[in-house]
Order: structure tokens, then sequence, then C-alpha cells
């Protein structure tokens, strides 16, 4: 039996460099589209050209052109569409662009999957942003808020919760992760949606406006300083990538039961952090205090959100495996790494065991 043949849109991004290395070495045929103007996607093309030199099919091209998404389709048996525009700040200075990437580059997917002579599957990486910025009862401890509800403090947000798009990119997202439930329903395409939360890892060129574990990390081990927007509290569930990709694995394996359904994908309630945590942990690793300045709060941004990720779990047994100490003294060794030649020389950091949620 041939090795299935998998797209990955969005491919040389972070998710997507990661899910494509994966592929390779598990022997898949992998074709990975992508437009490479994301700011770090040429530099991870480029090292998955060096590492896979003969691994997978890079087709530069954006989801937007049918023609391209025609030949990247060509007898694919899986899709996961990680193609997006993916700031709320981008979103609120170009809303047109951001539906454009997001809402109808997500659209032009599925139609080119549902004319496709055998259609593959799809998993869509969604966001928590689909649920606004949520009105949940929280209360301020030192260093972060919690709920005040002992189920939603112990469990997270479930997809119970209801839809409450906030901010363009919520919008743009939202309406897409519709899209994609509903061609299942209307036209009997196997899709399923994973609404993300705080996903971290190597080959993540985080910034300010996205990627928040990869981007204070990095300006930590440079000695640059960081912006907090808020009051810090904030608290997110983070998730280490290859606990997001053995999420993938499973989506597959069980996309006849899954299709047509959304499912939250986080670290759950035992791995989170605010942003105040992760800063007092990048301190106590590196032995230096970390420049960190105050502004306000920014359209949409939650002041809590935890996944509950049980549904998933008991469709598939999935489970998040990484606790944030491992994944972060990961991310820092891979760090180390990759800038070496190229990157100001790292603050020397304490042992792994030392970065505690």
């Amino acid at each position: 039996m041939s090795a299935p043949r998998l797209l990955i849109t969005g491919g040389a991004g972070f998710i997507g460099t990661n899910l494509t290395a994966r592929s390779i070495e598990r022997g898949h045929d992998v074709v990975v589209l992508d437009s490479l103007v994301r700011p770090g996607s040429d530099a991870n093309a480029d090292w998955l050209r060096e590492t896979y030199p003969d691994g997978f099919e890079l087709i530069v091209g954006d989801v937007r052109d049918q023609s391209v998404l025609q030949r990247a389709l060509r007898n694919v048996d899986h899709v996961v569409h990680l193609a997006a525009q993916v700031a709320v700040t981008t979103s609120l200075v170009e809303p047109l662009a951001d539906f454009d990437v997001n809402a109808r580059g997500t659209l032009d997917v599925l139609e080119a999957i549902r004319v496709c002579p055998k259609p593959p599957s799809l998993v869509f990486t969604s966001t928590n942003k689909v649920y606004g910025a949520l009105d949940v009862d929280l209360e301020a401890e030192a260093t972060r808020y919690v709920p005040r509800d002992p189920r939603v403090r112990e469990r997270g947000i479930a997809e119970t919760r209801a839809l409450d798009f906030h901010s363009p990119y919520g919008c743009s997202k939202g309406a897409a992760d519709q899209y994609v439930i509903d061609y299942a329903r209307s036209f009997g395409l196997r899709t399923v949606v994973l609404r993300m939360s705080c996903i971290y890892g190597p080959h993540q060129n985080g910034n300010e406006d996205q990627g928040w574990v990869a981007h204070f990390m990095r300006h930590a081990l440079t000695d640059r300083a960081v912006t907090i927007f808020g009051d810090g509290k904030q608290v997110r569930d983070v998730l280490f990538i290859d606990d997001l990709l053995n999420a993938f694995d499973l989506a597959w394996d069980h996309i006849e039961t899954l299709s047509g359904r959304a499912f939250n994908i986080g670290g759950g309630p035992r791995n989170t952090l605010s942003l105040i945590e992760l800063v007092e942990q990048l301190e106590s690793a590196t032995r230096e205090p970390l420049d960190v300045a105050f502004s306000d709060w920014r359209v949409g941004d939650q002041r809590y959100y935890v996944s509950d990720t049980e549904a998933f779990t008991r469709a598939t047994g999935w489970r998040a495996a990484t606790p944030p100490e491992e994944g972060l003294a990961m991310l820092r060794a891979w760090f180390e790494e990759s800038t070496e030649r190229s990157q100001p020389k790292l603050r020397p950091v304490a042992a792994a065991t030392e970065l505690r949620p």
C-alpha cells in the first residue's frame, strides 16, 4: 500500500514546518503550499530543503489561486489547512486583507477539495478567538486571573461556549471555522476543526502580535525589551508543538467519526501560564531581569482562556503530554542551535528544571 499523500497549506510556517518534518520522517508523500510572505517562512523553507532535499514538494503560491490549488491537490489523501493571516493587530489595520486570506482563502480550499474526483479529508486550524473576549467572572491574584466558577477553573472553556466573534481576525477565522463544519453537512466532505490555544515550539518566529511564548523567550535570551499589553495577568493554556502534531495524527485516524465537528485543542488546566509568570520563569532561568514595558489592552484580548479538551480526549484518547518546563527547555535549546551564527549571543540559562509553570 502506498504512503498517504498529504497537502499542508502554510507548510513553511511554524506549525507547518514541524508537521512537514514529522510527516516526511514517517514516510508520507508531502506537498507544501506556502506563499512565503510571513517573516521567517523562507528560512523555514530553506531548513526543510536542506534537511529533506528529496523528501517533499514545495509549491510557492497562494491558496486563493485555484490553478495552484488544483496542482497541489492532485492525488492528495489528506489536507491540513494552516495558511492564514494570524494577527489580531494586522486584522484591525487591514480587515479586508484579513478576510480575504482567512475566510475566502479557506472557502477556496474547500471548493477545490469539493471538486476533486476523490475529495481528501481536511483538518482546519481555527482559534480560541471564535469565543470572543469571553465574559468569565474572574478574580485577580498576584500573578494571574482565576475563574470564580469552580467548573471553569477545573476544566476550562468547552465547545459549548457560545461563539462571539471579536475583532476582524476573530470574524474571519470564525467564518472559516463555520464553513469547514458546514461543508461536511452540506457536501459530505470529511472535515474537522481544531480550535487552538497557544502553541509553541521550535521554528516559531513569534512577535508581539502572535506567538508570545517564543517572542518572550527570544527577547529574554538576547537581552531585548518586551511589551505586555494589559496587566500581564491574562492566562493561557500552552501546548507544545509535538502534542499538537499527535492531535493531527488522531484527527486523521478518526476522521469518519469526527467529521463536521469542532474541538478545542490546548494544554488544558494543567499547562497554564500568565504573561507575568512566563517573565518570572525567564528571569529565573537567565538570572537577569527582563526589560518589560506595559501598554493598553488590545481589542479582543481575553483575560482568561484555557481549553477544555475533554471532547477530543473522549473521541480519540488524546491528551497533552508535555509539561511547560520541558517544552520551554526544548524551545530554548532550538533557539540556541538556530541562532548561534545569525543572532546576538544568548544569555546563559539555568538548568531546565528551573523553568516551572
